[in-house]
């Protein structure tokens, strides 16, 4: 059986992700008691063994003791042999007050108390520590569109194979801040930059006349080699681990140019020996060519 946690901060987007995996064919359940876990277990196993894929969203209307128990449920769920993601949701706290502004939705830690909209949302993340500390994988979305949260549910967690590492390739642009859920980050940013030179501006690192300019510098290739090399020497040491997955995120300033060249050459490296490795570019719209090869191909 394969079982998928979602949990995470309200309004961060938990029923997008759950409606994401049920579309996946995952057997969906809404707001379970953290206590039930092994109940439920315990009763799909017993009468309906087809439902070999399930995802369950546990969230803060749980109570304290249950939360704070969550790791030993989850201890008892994969010593059962169960392969487990604990997928943890969460946004900026400004981000969040705006979403409950925009929707006028009442956060579930305000009803019956005195607490304020902030307060709330502030206690929240305090009371989810438990399962937030046992997550595999991390996801902020505050600068995510539903669209991009669906499809990076659809991709990086439904596809999951159990017992792989799942790399994810990340370019982005400094200015707007490192991405919360890398868990390794390059700064390429002292690498000669094709921004300055008014005919290049426009295009990326993906663009033939941006690869031409930054494969003319020694320094470009020196960078790519000694990331490469590192990560082809630590990559295993985390697989071992049973990491399920990894983000390693490469920033330029603006994220156009040479962290987007650096990440597509390292996708198109890894893609042979690591079959889930995912590359994503933030401050650009367009899909990557080796997301582009592995949808054709699936």
């Amino acid at each position: 059986m394969e079982l998928v946690i979602i949990s995470g901060r309200s309004g961060s987007g938990k029923s997008i992700a759950l409606q994401a995996l049920e579309d996946q064919g995952f057997y969906a359940i809404d707001n379970l008691p953290a206590m039930l876990l092994s109940p439920l277990i315990d009763e799909l196993q017993a009468g309906s063994p087809h439902r070999s894929r399930v995802a369950v969203s546990i969230d803060a209307r749980n109570l304290p003791d249950a939360l704070e128990r969550f790791p030993q449920h989850l201890d008892n769920i994969t010593g059962r042999g169960i392969h487990c993601q604990v997928v943890y949701l969460t946004a900026d706290s400004r981000v969040l007050l705006e979403r409950y502004a925009a929707t006028r939705r009442r956060h579930p830690l305000t009803r019956g108390t005195q607490m304020t909209l902030a307060e709330a949302i502030e206690s929240e993340h305090q009371f989810l520590s438990p399962i937030r500390h046992t997550a595999d994988l991390i996801i902020d979305t505050s600068q995510q569109s539903v669209h991009d949260l669906r499809r990076r549910i659809s991709e990086q967690v439904a596809r999951h194979e159990a017992n792989e590492l799942t790399l994810t390739l990340e370019s982005f642009g400094f200015k707007r801040g490192v991405p919360p859920d890398a868990d390794l980050v390059f700064d390429a940013r002292c690498l000669p930059n094709p921004y300055w030179d008014p005919r290049l501006r426009a295009s990326t690192g993906r663009d033939a006349d941006v690869v031409a300019f930054l494969e003319s510098h020694e320094e470009v290739k020196a960078m790519f080699d000694d990331i490469r090399g590192w990560l082809e020497r630590w990559l295993p040491a985390y697989r071992d681990s049973h990491r399920s997955y990894l983000t390693v995120a490469v920033g330029c300033t603006g994220g156009q140019h040479r962290s987007v060249y650096l990440v597509e050459r390292l996708g198109d490296h890894f893609a042979e020996r690591f079959p889930t490795v995912r590359v994503r570019h933030r401050e650009l719209t367009v899909q990557s060519p080796v997301e582009e090869r592995r949808d054709a191909a699936t």
